[in-house]
């Protein structure tokens, strides 16, 4: 008898995580409104900052150097004031949805006013370097500050936007694969620009014959890029503002700050979240964007290159439940965040060793296309993993953090991780355009008159360094263990422990209906 009861408790409990697993709480108006959000983040031009603020506004490295560190230690501390701001935050429209709303105007105005910087510097600048500086570093202060908010404020909402964890993942999935047919057209558009305007024979003329009109036309296309991409990133944030819910329920009693700074550093899985990033943000090197323009004269390079890449991608996340199922989330992790870094080593190699000669295999198209092309079309495998994961496995420290604690630190948790890192950073982006004038680069040199140091210097500072500065990152991977059966049993418990606050609630109500 006692054998067919437990067998039936089994098969009872088993019924009920069938029922819960196949919930979805999220439906298509708020999943389309999420992936609207999802395109907003990235629907810029912003992959073309460094150029920007580099080529266009013709801000010194030096300066470059001290703005960085400066908002890096800003980042920090607003980081920490605003989190704790947000975690505090109770309303009847819920803890996030209110920030949302508030960012939306003042977060679109500041990149338009950004990018429109141009409109009144000119082309050759006001005045002395200092003069550009200025603008440029209370945007970048604002800015940031505007950054670190809506950040911290969309990563609870993903969060607390269902309790169920298959219904967020396919969210999460749906959100990048869809987003990714349209989030990258800012920037292949721009790369395609580019290209067409520096090597137009008429242009390359007015670069000799006036350098001032040359510049004024460059510099237009990056004002209306970024004007045009902010006002559209802005309308689909502000959609998803009104229409997203939460939907996991907050304590009554606001955190104290000290209890949410507890939560954080008894968050195992957190802890080595961070510990991984600290690592990985000694990763010192550049981006390919200067490089692809300067050494191989062609924006659109990463358009060309991620053409087979771009059919790999969709299919990558039809994989990701399959793959979830299968694999542990220490596996996934270590898979996803590293295999780029091999690839990047074989393109590394190639531009070192294939060379002709009249040009070396790093300035050669017909080295470097192939390269760069087969190491994006085996990274685009991983992609759907790669933006997936790390998500989840974010949203699931929080939910950890509930779990040994029994309250909810959404905004602690999600920059708790960022506080060191950014610290790290900070160091990090103060030093790179140090190095990138160490080595020759010369702000105020037109298009394609760079040094042959400062070209060789591009190449392997978005190549080799960050690889092999970045390796560390991979250690505390190794001891990541919430997944399988300990996963199950915390949303299990968790699970229960929200029925009996929402009757509590309810019950709250009810008594209080009745009084009135």
């Amino acid at each position: 008898m006692a054998t067919e009861s437990n067998t039936a408790v089994q098969t009872e409990e088993q019924a009920k995580n069938l029922a819960y697993r196949d919930r979805r709480y999220v439906g298509t108006k708020e999943t389309v409104a999420y992936v609207l959000d999802d395109i907003a983040q990235s629907f810029n031009i912003g992959k073309y900052d460094d150029v920007f603020r580099t080529n266009i506004l013709k801000i010194d490295l030096k300066l470059q150097s001290l703005t960085n560190g400066i908002i890096g230690i800003w980042d920090i501390i607003n980081d920490l004031f605003l989190a704790a701001i947000v975690d505090r935050t109770r309303t009847r429209w819920g803890k996030f949805k209110p920030w949302l709303v508030v960012y939306a105007i003042p977060g679109v105005l500041i990149s338009v006013i950004y990018w429109s910087l141009p409109l009144f510097m000119g082309t050759q600048g006001i005045g002395n370097a200092m003069s550009r500086f200025v603008p440029y570093l209370f945007l970048q202060i604002f800015s940031n500050l505007a950054s670190s908010l809506i950040t911290i404020v969309r990563t609870g909402m993903t969060a607390t936007i269902t309790p169920n964890i298959i219904d967020r993942t396919r969210l999460i999935t749906s959100a990048n694969l869809l987003s990714g047919f349209v989030e990258k057209a800012p920037e292949i558009l721009m790369g395609l620009l580019i290209d067409m305007y520096i090597n137009s024979g008429a242009n390359k003329e007015l670069m000799v014959t006036n350098l001032n009109a040359y510049e004024l036309g460059y510099n237009r296309m990056f004002v209306i890029g970024g004007v045009v991409t902010a006002l559209a990133s802005g309308l689909f944030a502000l959609v998803y503002a009104f229409v997203a819910k939460e939907r996991v329920m907050q304590t009554v009693d606001r955190p104290a700050i000290t209890s949410g700074i507890k939560s954080v550093l008894t968050n195992k899985p957190l802890l080595l979240i961070t510990l991984s990033e600290i690592l990985g943000s000694f990763s010192v090197g550049l981006g390919t964007n200067l490089y692809y323009i300067e050494v191989l004269n062609l924006a659109s390079m990463a358009t060309i290159v991620g053409i087979p890449g771009a059919v790999v991608s969709p299919i990558s996340y039809s994989y990701v439940p399959w793959a979830r199922s299968k694999f542990s989330t220490k596996a996934l992790w270590i898979a996803s965040s590293h295999v780029d870094s091999v690839l990047m080593l074989g393109v590394f190699g190639a531009g070192e060793l294939i060379n002709t000669k009249a040009k070396k295999g790093y300035e050669n198209l017909a080295v470097m296309i192939p390269a760069f092309m087969i190491r994006e079309t085996i990274w685009m495998f991983f992609w759907g993993l790669r933006s997936v994961i790390p998500n989840e496995m974010r949203n699931e420290a929080i939910d950890y953090g509930e779990w040994k604690n029994g309250f909810r630190s959404e905004g602690m948790t999600g920059v708790a991780k960022d506080v060191v890192t950014k610290g790290v950073n900070t160091i990090k982006n103060t030093l790179q355009p140090l190095l990138l004038g160490w080595f020759g680069y010369n702000t105020k040199a037109t298009h394609g008159h760079q040094t042959a140091q400062a070209r060789h210097a591009l190449f392997w500072m978005c190549t080799f360094l960050p690889v092999v500065t970045g390796v560390l990152s991979i250690v505390p991977k190794f001891f990541y263990d919430l997944s399988g059966e300990k996963r199950d049993r915390m949303y299990a418990e968790l699970r229960e422990r929200r029925a009996v606050m929402q009757s509590q609630v309810d019950e709250f109500n009810e008594n209080a209906s009745a009084e009135k």
